[in-house]
């Protein structure tokens, strides 16, 4: 029999499988069905829902684990590359890294319009950071084979990646998700009549359904504006420092102009001292000749 941490690990890897919307209904009638185990039902019930790039991740990781490692070991190439200070094999495998990233969250985004939700190019970004952050950082790979993310990853380039939060669990960095291609839809005749079983607990669970959406929702709003005041200081600095650099500009420009007719002056200037000079020198050599002839017509005498 599987200890309770394993349990719990089966458990989040189903949970974790399945579609976004039906996290929270799942977990919660998971929660219900071991309320016999306090300890393993706390558990479940501590499994946050994951935003849509990590949960885009994940379903990448169960759909085409095969992708995934390429990445993965790509990645591995990149940091013995840099390990070992080879500057060919570390340009091409970067360039390699950008390709393949690119080209995997575009195969990751058309996964998910499968499954019926819609990934902005903002939630793209988180994703392709994700798979870049797996590539540089072990942790963080082992973070993605988990098929545990609750968060996107950025790496920083210094190795010092928290993925505490990034997790649902601790024991995920370890774990590797099962895969699960995706189920084909039976053909007509083959399919099981299916009749609607009245759910008690249809109301309550919609109800914490849409709270939850409302708290996302508002979690969402909360970043933007957060994101919003940050971009408006940015452009009032930026604005600010246009302003002061026109201004130095326009400066420099006046100063410009007025150098430009004081060197016309000088100009003017030189032109009248040379032409004196012309005539001084003249004056000199005829000055010259006079003495040299008054000189010859004493030494005559």
């Amino acid at each position: 029999m599987p200890d309770e941490s394993d349990q719990l690990l089966e458990i989040a890897d189903d949970l974790y499988a399945l579609p976004l919307a039906d996290f929270t209904p799942a977990r919660d009638a998971l929660v219900k069905e071991h309320r016999g185990d306090k300890p393993l039902a706390a558990a479940v019930k501590g499994l946050r829902k994951a935003s849509v790039a990590a949960w885009v991740v994940n379903l990448l990781v169960r759909r085409d684990p095969e992708q995934v490692e390429q990445v993965l070991a790509v990645g591995a190439a990149l940091r013995e590359a840099q390990a070992d200070l080879d500057a060919a094999q570390l340009r091409e495998l970067t360039k390699q890294r950008r390709q393949l990233t690119a080209s995997v969250t575009t195969t990751a985004r058309r996964m998910a319009r499968e499954e019926g939700v819609k990934v902005t190019q903002a939630v793209a970004d988180q994703v392709e950071a994700t798979l870049t952050a797996a590539m540089l950082e072990p942790d963080a790979a082992r973070a993605v084979r988990s098929g545990m993310l609750v968060t996107s990853v950025a790496a920083t380039g210094l190795g010092d990646l928290d993925l505490s939060t990034a997790v649902a669990l601790p024991e995920a960095l370890g774990f590797s998700a099962r895969a699960r291609p995706a189920e084909q839809p039976a053909p007509a005749s083959s399919r099981p009549q299916l009749r609607v079983v009245p759910d008690p607990d249809a109301e309550a669970k919609a109800r914490a359904a849409a709270d939850e959406r409302l708290a996302d929702a508002r979690q969402a709003l909360a970043e933007a504006e957060k994101e919003h005041r940050a971009t408006g200081r940015s452009v009032e600095k930026l604005q600010a420092r246009t302003l002061q650099l026109q201004s130095e500009i326009d400066e420099l420009r006046s100063r410009i102009a007025a150098l430009d007719a004081t060197l016309e002056e000088v100009d003017d200037e030189l032109t009248e001292a040379e032409v004196l000079r012309e005539d001084a020198e003249a004056a000199v050599a005829e000055a010259r000749a006079e003495v040299d002839e008054a000189k010859a017509a004493r030494d005559r005498l």
